[in-house]
């Protein structure tokens, strides 16, 4: 059940993410409105974090051993009501944005990363699907819950700020999707075990999908309380390495698109 309710809200906070991305890309365009769209929409879904948790942001609910919160028995019907309105919000995106002319003047062309310079500098995530490349962790090597939902891996091939922008539209859909088939198949029992407070002696890698793509966590213990020595792998310190690359020898005016396209976060960056 905890693996479930991790597959719900990593899901929501991928969707969270992304409209994140999209009020930002569009305002870099001057689409002023998308601001108002996509914030007013996010909101719904910190609304669902809010009736699990009680924090909008910083919940910090996925803990060792399980979850620190389960969902209420109202959670379904909230969340299907919020999922039946964003799906139809999602085509007014489309309609808005990524069938503008303007929009697609800007991005269309702007910033070609190709697939094998998406390797060679090691991208991840949405910026190496929008290049062709299919890898996603939540299928390639499937974590908590995911083996037993059905859904797509959004890909694009050439690599510009548009297919960049559209992989990110497409994969909040296939959230929809998961998060949908994971409230009607979400089963019973207990959210958290107790975990051992001595970490056992040795070293492991694990990894995730996140919303900027693979993070992952190098932990290695002398078997005490705390580990000897931890490392962040990040998105967006990988994905950064794509930016000096593709703001070669372009306008001004199109190093903001290019910029937002990649979906780097500083925070994210410093480690």
């Amino acid at each position: 059940r905890a693996k479930f309710i991790r597959v719900l809200m990593a899901e929501m906070n991928r969707i969270a993410s992304h409209l994140y991305w999209l009020c930002l890309m569009s305002i870099s365009v001057g689409f002023e409105t998308m601001l108002m769209w996509t914030m007013n929409d996010r909101e719904l879904f910190l609304d669902l974090f809010e009736e699990i948790t009680g924090a909008r942001i910083t919940y910090s609910a996925l803990r060792p051993g399980g979850i620190a919160f389960d969902i209420p028995d109202s959670f379904q019907q909230s969340a299907t009501r919020i999922l039946d309105h964003f799906e139809h919000r999602l085509d007014d995106y489309l309609a808005m944005i990524f069938k503008n002319h303007t929009f697609r003047m800007r991005t269309v062309d702007v910033g070609v990363l190709s697939a094998s310079d998406a390797i060679e500098l090691g991208i991840v995530g949405p910026n190496l699907r929008a290049s062709g490349v299919s890898a996603d962790v939540r299928r390639d090597e499937p974590y908590e819950a995911y083996e037993k939902f059905e859904f797509s891996i959004p890909c694009e091939d050439k690599g510009d700020a548009y297919a960049r922008s559209l992989v990110r539209f497409h994969e909040m859909r296939e959230s929809v999707s998961i998060i949908r088939q994971a409230i009607k198949t979400i089963p019973s029992g207990p959210v958290a075990v107790r975990f051992p407070q001595m970490l056992p002696k040795g070293e492991a890698y694990s990894r995730v999908e996140s919303a900027r793509g693979e993070l992952g966590y190098y932990l290695v213990s002398e078997g005490m309380d705390r580990p000897y020595r931890l490392k962040i792998s990040t998105p967006s310190f990988r994905n950064m390495a794509a930016l000096p690359h593709l703001v070669r020898n372009v306008t001004m005016a199109d190093v903001t698109p290019i910029y937002l396209s990649l979906d780097l976060i500083p925070l994210d960056i410093d480690r």
